[in-house]
């Protein structure tokens, strides 16, 4: 079994995975704020509060893990002296505004599970597009491979 293989197809899942999670999680936000400005039933408030937390501990967080070693591991694959190539520096780039993101995500969940929102449902529409832009580039630079 080719090993470049298994753990770049390793890496797509997880890729694949976290931005699954990266798109969905704002999403809840954008209802868990809305819920919050309406003045909507507690009981929806605190499911929310329980799909927010399952999808970012049980989902994204290994997802972005998992991504970031099998990414380290390809990198180890295709030789250390890839990272003089410009496609592989803009990529990382991007994945260290994702994984930032990621981050900031977290920060917003911590907020929402102390019933504190800073944040409209239309910021959050707006966050979502943050992790497809992100996306989009990345893939047009693993495909092209810009010098």
């Amino acid at each position: 079994m080719n090993i470049y293989l298994l753990f770049k197809s390793i890496h797509l899942i997880a890729v694949i995975s976290w931005m699954a999670g990266l798109l969905y999680l704002p999403r809840l936000f954008v209802y868990h704020s809305g819920s919050l400005e309406n003045k909507k039933s507690e009981n929806m408030v605190s499911t929310f509060k329980i799909m927010e937390r399952r999808l970012f501990i049980y989902i994204m967080n290994p997802a972005m893990i998992l991504s970031w070693i099998f990414g380290f591991f390809l990198i180890y694959l295709i030789g250390f002296e890839n990272f003089n190539t410009l496609w592989l520096k803009l990529k990382l780039l991007l994945v260290i505004l994702l994984t930032i993101y990621h981050f900031f995500l977290f920060y917003c969940l911590k907020k929402f599970t102390e019933d504190i929102n800073s944040y409209s449902s239309r910021f959050y529409r707006i966050m979502n597009e943050i992790p497809t832009i992100l996306l989009i580039l990345i893939i047009l630079i693993v495909v092209f491979k810009p010098l």
